[in-house]
């Protein structure tokens, strides 16, 4: 039987050594740190619904075991902004045809590319590269942005689609709105982009 009720991942546990030096990096990350009761520290990254939570007595797993992704749609402005605060960041690797190479999907498909850091425990996230969700993935009922960049990004790649749909069409579209609400719904819910 399946449960047919709303259910959102909230937050998620990561096991950490050293409280403060791990508040340090998620903090310098700029994740917002939240008010939570004593002995729980809670960040949330940018835009995310999800948030991380640590302390001392929250889980018995062992620091740095944990792993996660962080969805970004530039991977290339998102390392430069983390190495821009002292993160340490990977080089970049896409998943090809032969499984994981080195560099950025060469033309920088949704989900392809990734960069891996590290907080000081050893937990592992994965930076990947969404810019539009596969089919199914999310309610197409629904469509949000959860930041400015995520919007303007949204925006500039509807920009850039009109442009190429008025050369098709051969003239202006006063009815632009129109056609980039239908292309950023399409993007964002994985349905078939208008022509």
């Amino acid at each position: 039987m399946i449960v047919d009720i709303d259910m959102k991942v909230e937050v998620l546990i990561i096991p950490v050594a050293d409280v403060e030096r791990a508040k340090e990096f998620y903090g310098r990350l700029g994740w917002r740190l939240d008010a939570t009761p004593p002995g729980v520290v809670q960040f949330t990254p940018p835009g995310s619904a999800t948030s991380i939570q640590f302390g001392p007595t929250l889980t018995d797993a062992a620091p740095g075991s944990a792993k996660g992704y962080l969805v970004v749609s530039d991977i290339v402005a998102a390392r430069d902004a983390l190495v821009g605060v002292g993160v340490e960041v990977g080089e970049f690797f896409h998943s090809g045809a032969d499984g994981l190479q080195p560099g950025l999907d060469p033309e920088r498909r949704t989900y392809r590319s990734r960069a891996l850091l590290s907080d000081p425990d050893g937990n592992t996230w994965i930076l990947q590269e969404i810019t539009s969700r596969l089919p199914g993935r999310v309610d197409t009922g629904v469509t949000t942005y959860s930041s400015v960049s995520d919007l303007s990004g949204a925006l500039q790649r509807a920009a850039k689609a009109h442009g190429e749909h008025e050369k098709r069409t051969g003239e202006a579209d006063p009815n632009w709105p129109d056609w980039y609400a239908q292309y950023m719904t399409a993007e964002n819910t994985g349905t078939e982009l208008p022509l």
